[in-house]
């Protein structure tokens, strides 16, 4: 289960696989692997079976211009502040998020979805069983999609990214969708029937209760999640859309992998 975490959950979590491959531990050979937000990209990487190495080179590189902008996250923290409301029922949460993504000024979803699929180094969906959230706005139902949902990647990865009323959601068959995060960080009880778990959860410290309930309805023997630590915190720093602290959060996640390899081999190898 990789969870979701802004640009730097996706250099924090490639640094993660990376660190576990390099001590002899590789998850990427999971049955099922779902990829909610950020882990829409890290998970169609991993389903695809390319090089991680090569994944956490790229989060070291910046672009011809020099290294993008901090993206304001101010707008979605509003957002996400509406689904801790108790106020206020989950479904009414739900469709309110929905309708202040669909109403933000956001840029083009064209744009959104070119930048997306410009980070992945495939096109179509691996034969692996792949599988990446999404939010529809028009009600905050949740969706899921696979190699045999006929969407292609790209969009189904873009859809997953797209944070409310930062990035504009995304047209899936005349619906517009939003972040799978907006459901949940991780999404871990879409393992139902699995006998083992590792969740990579790079907003694990604000999500773990949630995480903690969603395995308990999986019933798996065995489960493991992996949230950054305190040297990985502080390299992702305050933002996680900020692009400049890919290369701190990757190298952190390194770290942080190699030092969990036996937890997880514990986990993995049983």
């Amino acid at each position: 289960m990789l969870g979701g975490g802004g640009m730097t959950g996706i250099a924090w979590e490639f640094g993660i696989l990376g660190g576990l491959a390099r001590a002899g531990v590789t998850v990427g050979d999971a049955d099922t692997i779902v990829g909610t937000s950020a882990g829409s990209v890290v998970g169609s990487v991993v389903a695809a079976g390319l090089d991680l190495a090569e994944a956490i080179a790229y989060q070291r590189t910046v672009g011809s211009l020099g290294a993008a902008p901090a993206v304001d996250i101010t707008p979605a923290l509003a957002a996400f502040a509406l689904l801790a409301d108790r106020s206020i029922t989950r479904a009414e949460a739900m469709a309110r998020v929905g309708r202040m993504a669909l109403d933000a000024e956001t840029g083009e979803e064209d744009e959104h979805v070119r930048r997306l699929g410009a980070q992945l180094p495939v096109a179509e969906w691996p034969e692996r069983d792949l599988r990446i959230t999404a939010v529809d706005t028009a009600g905050g139902e949740p969706a899921v999609f696979d190699r045999a949902s006929g969407v292609p990647l790209a969009l189904a990865v873009a859809a997953s990214c797209a944070v409310p009323c930062v990035f504009p959601p995304v047209t899936i068959d005349g619906r517009r969708f939003m972040d799978g995060g907006v459901r949940s960080g991780t999404n871990a009880d879409l393992a139902a029937g699995a006998e083992a778990i590792v969740v990579i959860a790079p907003m694990g410290a604000l999500l773990r209760p949630v995480i903690e309930r969603e395995i308990a309805t999986v019933g798996a023997a065995r489960s493991l999640v992996i949230e950054p630590d305190d040297g990985a915190v502080e390299a992702i720093g305050p933002n996680v859309l900020d692009p400049s602290r890919r290369a701190a959060a990757a190298d952190a996640g390194l770290r942080q992998g190699e030092a969990l390899a036996a937890a997880v081999r514990e986990i993995w190898s049983q």
